[in-house]
């Protein structure tokens, strides 16, 4: 009963002393009138011993204040540090820094990356799959012969295939709900086939129908129709200009390209932060060895092949870069150690405007930091892969190394697989994979929802301008007067490209700046310490033209730093 009583009465606010302790949920108030304890949870004995020494008669009691009070004193602190004392055990934690928590330990090492808190990246291999990562476990995916490379636009040739050598005929129409479209139709008399592609804003279609099918060959119009039922206009214009397939073949291979250009990010051990990474100069032998996996040294003053946006006759972006070829393609690396380096400057803005503009970047980690995969700040780095050089079997003595690869969560999966466990042990079959992975990652990271709709974009200009120049040249072909004065080709250069017109804007659109800040949601640059800077063709944190991720890089590296807006 006088339990029941003693849990039932309520707090009195008025002249009480808090003692607690920090830490759970046991908290001892101390009143004048009555002391009593809120955790239900709390064995008996001890509760009893608390009410023993506190529930004596308020006769027994002596002033609250008074020396013989010590030694009660002094025993219900012992109680409250035996309490609370494994509690508050439980919940030490060790600071700083937490990344080397225990929560972060997966068979006995750090994962090579971590996602952020708040997620928006994914993760490869995932967590739960590094339990082992021993390079004696067998592994699968290591085929060299499954390393596809991805095509960024399968059907892009096909117009060069299949109809600049054969007879064919073009045509142009404005429709009004699809805007400007380009139709090209190619009767295949050996094959009894009738082929059809159709550009519009959003996508290229083509389609391939037997002549049998038709009592009569359909016209412009009715093969627009059964590509796309959408199609509402109702007269194509035919093109008769004799450098149209010439203008065609650009737009249609507008997003082909051999050439690539990606990041190398050098991260020591317990390198955490982007300044950290970005502010490394010296270059361990093992990252050396690594660098020349990828490819080779080269020197950039008088470089011939392509210099992804570097500076191959001032030394402005520094002496030497790494280059290599493969199978067909072009690849320009971009080393943060290799890039200026800024005294003074805790950002290194002559690195991040290269490397912050690569769409691709590959980090090669010493020691046993792992990568955040937002660490580095960059409107346009959608990737990492992330190498590790691990203990190899001590037989061998070869160099092993483990891989992980993190994207944006919008970038779609791409090949080659890892191998499980994600460990590479040969050389040749290293440098395989990870260019491949890295060309397949950059061809990925397009489908993103920043890059499409950009792509869509640049796509739907470029489009706009093609049927334009197209039906205004056939128009000056046939003879209309109103167009007889129709300017040349911007001079000899404009002509030998085949028209002024198209092939210009096509630049443009490669190159242009200003009208793509809004459709990223990045603020445009005004004064301050951008301006002081020299300029270059990409500039800043993802300062740059969307376009130029998207266009050809043959045309988006050639710009001059002064042809630049």
């Amino acid at each position: 009963m006088e339990r029941e009583k003693r849990n039932d009465m309520s707090f009195s606010r008025k002249r009480s002393f808090t003692f607690g302790a920090y830490g759970g949920s046991h908290f001892l108030v101390y009143s004048v009138d009555r002391f009593t304890c809120e955790d239900e949870t709390r064995p008996d004995s001890a509760e009893d011993s608390i009410l023993d020494i506190l529930d004596s008669p308020a006769s027994d009691r002596k002033p609250f204040l008074s020396a013989s009070s010590n030694q009660r004193d002094t025993e219900l602190f012992e109680i409250i540090e035996k309490l609370q004392g494994s509690r508050i055990d439980e919940q030490r934690c060790e600071f700083p820094p937490p990344l080397k928590s225990q929560l972060f330990m997966i068979g006995g090492d750090l994962p090579l990356i971590l996602p952020p808190k708040l997620g928006g990246y994914w993760v490869d291999p995932p967590l739960e799959r590094l339990v082992d990562v021993s390079p004696t476990s067998s592994h699968y995916g290591l085929d060299p012969e499954s390393y596809d490379i991805m095509e960024r636009d399968g059907e892009a040739r096909n117009y060069h295939e299949f109809f600049r050598s054969r007879y064919h005929h073009s045509f142009t129409a404005v429709d009004p709900s699809l805007g400007p479209l380009v139709l090209s139709v190619c009767l295949e008399e050996e094959e009894s086939k009738l082929r059809v592609i159709l550009r519009m804003k959003e996508c290229s279609l083509h389609g391939v129908f037997s002549v049998s099918l038709f009592p009569n060959i359909p016209s412009a119009v009715e093969l627009a129709k059964m590509l796309c039922d959408r199609v509402t206009v109702s007269k194509f214009e035919a093109v008769s200009y004799l450098k149209a397939p010439e203008l065609i073949t650009t737009f249609d291979e507008h997003r082909v390209s051999p050439n690539f250009k990606f990041g190398v990010l050098y991260q020591k051990d317990g390198q955490f932060t982007e300044e950290d990474i970005l502010s490394n100069n010296e270059e361990s032998e093992e990252f050396k060895e690594l660098l020349s996996i990828l490819g080779e040294t080269i020197q950039l003053q008088g470089f011939t092949g392509f210099r992804g946006g570097l500076d191959v006759c001032h030394g402005q972006t520094g002496s030497e870069a790494v280059f290599t070829s493969f199978h067909g393609r072009e690849i320009m690396f971009h080393v943060a150690t290799k890039l200026p380096f800024t005294e003074g400057d805790p950002q290194q803005l002559q690195r991040k405007r290269h490397i912050g503009n690569d769409i691709v970047a590959l980090v090669y980690q010493e020691g046993q930091t792992p990568f955040l995969s937002d660490v580095i700040k960059s409107h346009f780095l959608h990737c990492f892969l992330v190498v590790r050089r691990i203990q190899g079997p001590e037989e061998t003595g070869e160099a092993t190394y483990q891989v992980s690869v993190t994207a944006r969560e919008d970038v779609p999966p791409f090949g080659p697989v890892l191998p499980d466990p994600p460990i590479f042990t040969d050389r040749s079959l290293l440098r395989d994979f990870l260019l491949t992975k890295l060309i397949n990652a950059e061809i990925s990271c397009y489908k993103a929802q920043r890059f499409s709709r950009l792509e869509l974009r640049t796509r739907s200009m470029l489009l706009e301008s093609l049927q334009a120049e197209l039906s205004t040249r056939s128009q000056c072909m046939m003879g209309d007067p109103s167009l007889s004065a129709l300017p040349s080709a911007e001079g000899a250069r404009g002509a030998s490209e085949g028209s002024g017109g198209f092939i210009e804007n096509f630049k443009r659109a490669i190159r242009v700046r200003s009208h793509s800040f809004e459709t990223l949601g990045v603020p445009r640059k005004t004064g301050g310490s951008a301006s002081q800077r020299p300029k270059t063709e990409k500039d800043g944190d993802g300062d740059k033209s969307p376009a130029d991720s998207l266009g050809p890089a043959e045309l988006r590296d050639q710009a001059s730093p002064q042809e630049e807006t």
